[in-house]
């Protein structure tokens, strides 16, 4: 089989997309969204391990947590959080570990797990969540206006719904 040059490679790939986004419709919206998600994540992640020592996944699993008033069944953390199911397991270990957050057997079924802050990972959560909507707001709320983050929260609700429910 002969591979393919590079102009052909790039061709090929063109030709697949336009076949099922006639003109390239929404295509660079969609490459926006991904650009701008991927470095929005890479600059509040190193920010805040800089300032904070802790991972931004970390962050996230404290946060769902306290969001859901302090415990979560580990299948409903995972499908909140940032990171996998797969990956679930190990991080809430490593938390686990440095004492942010605590397992217990779930009272109506012995087979359910429930990871739950402690005093520690509370604590940790009052350091970190201040820095964290700091860098949301630095990079991402303080620039665009009131209408972009409304029309920008709806096309992405709708995306999300219709997505869920579609």
């Amino acid at each position: 089989m002969q591979a393919l040059s590079e102009p052909d490679v790039a061709g090929l790939l063109d030709r697949l997309v336009v076949k099922e986004l006639p003109g390239r419709r929404g295509l660079a919206a969609w490459t926006s969204l991904l650009r701008a998600h991927a470095t929005l994540l890479r600059q509040l992640e190193g920010d805040l391990e800089k300032e904070t020592g802790l991972a931004l996944a970390d962050f996230d699993v404290v946060a769902q947590l306290a969001v859901a008033g302090g415990a979560l069944r580990m299948t409903e953390l995972a499908d909140r959080a940032l990171i996998s199911r797969s990956g679930m397991t190990r991080r809430v270990a490593r938390l686990v570990e440095v004492g942010l957050v605590r397992r217990a057997s779930a009272d109506a079924d012995a087979r359910g797990v429930v990871v739950a802050l402690t005093d520690l990972g509370v604590a940790r959560l009052t350091e970190t969540a201040p820095v964290h909507a700091r860098g949301i707001s630095d990079l991402f709320v303080a620039r665009l206006d009131d209408q972009e983050l409304a029309v920008l929260q709806s096309a992405l609700d709708k995306v999300t719904l219709d997505c869920t429910f579609g």
